[in-house]
């Protein structure tokens, strides 16, 4: 994944003539129509006028992307002010303690070669299983919220110091909680540790933005995010088509 946000250069796109306006939102609209798994979002606020977000296989499809969008004639109005690269990821604590009560209740050991043929008999099942979520396509929600996150390393809480078994029981309460608005919020969830300064990017996804105050706010109460969650700054946009780049930009 990557999250690309950009300011609108204002001078230089109000000095423009209407026609050179015109011909660079239809190609990006046109780009956008040829590139389903890229997306524009105008955004709210001060941190930036423009979210353009892309799912790739790999990081050399979104490198093409990136340098695809370098080449509109948009580009030469905006200023990059931030961008987010990261990678989907599912978090495997539920399925872990599960595939190790399977093989302890057959008798395996860990450690054991058994053990490891057997962990990754199971992990090839659940890669099947799991391929939608880990290959997901934008949902069309009207709008989109973004953040980084980590988890706490300070001197006295440290969520890498824990027992698997705590922060497996803490995560599947998180997720509960998750669960309840599966109806009203879509999520992808992105590992960044290595490849950006957070170590996850969070995207919900929903028609009506409150979903996200809600869903977050009731999120703020459980353990692993009171106690050992630190989160970056959130980005909020509205999915833009070629009506809304004009509404925004005309």
């Amino acid at each position: 994944m990557l999250h690309q946000m950009f300011r609108v250069c204002g001078e230089e796109w109000r000095s423009a003539d209407s026609g050179s306006r015109d011909w660079a939102l239809k190609e990006l609209a046109e780009w956008l129509d040829r590139t389903p798994d890229s997306a524009a979002y105008g955004m709210l606020g001060h941190k930036g006028d423009l979210l353009l977000l892309h799912l790739r296989g790999d990081f050399g499809g979104l490198l093409e992307a990136q340098t695809q969008v370098r080449k509109l004639r948009l580009s030469g109005y905006l200023e990059p002010t931030t961008s987010y690269l990261s990678v989907v990821e599912l978090g495997l604590y539920e399925s872990t303690r599960k595939a190790h009560d399977e093989l302890s209740g057959k008798g395996m050991q860990p450690g054991t070669d058994e053990w490891e043929a057997g962990i990754q008999e199971i992990l090839e099942r659940q890669k099947k299983a799991m391929a939608p979520r880990l290959w997901p396509q934008i949902p069309p929600s009207k709008y989109l919220c973004f953040y980084p996150m980590d988890r706490k390393r300070g001197e006295r809480r440290n969520w890498y110091t824990l027992p698997f078994a705590d922060r497996q029981r803490m995560m599947h309460e998180h997720g509960m909680v998750g669960r309840k608005y599966g109806d009203h919020v879509k999520q992808i969830i992105s590992g960044s540790i290595g490849f950006d300064d957070w170590e996850w990017g969070v995207d919900l996804f929903a028609e009506d933005p409150l979903w996200f105050k809600r869903l977050i706010y009731e999120m703020r109460f459980d353990e692993v995010s009171a106690v050992y969650a630190l989160f970056g700054s959130f980005y909020i946009g509205q999915r833009l088509d070629a009506a809304g780049l004009r509404q925004v930009f005309g």
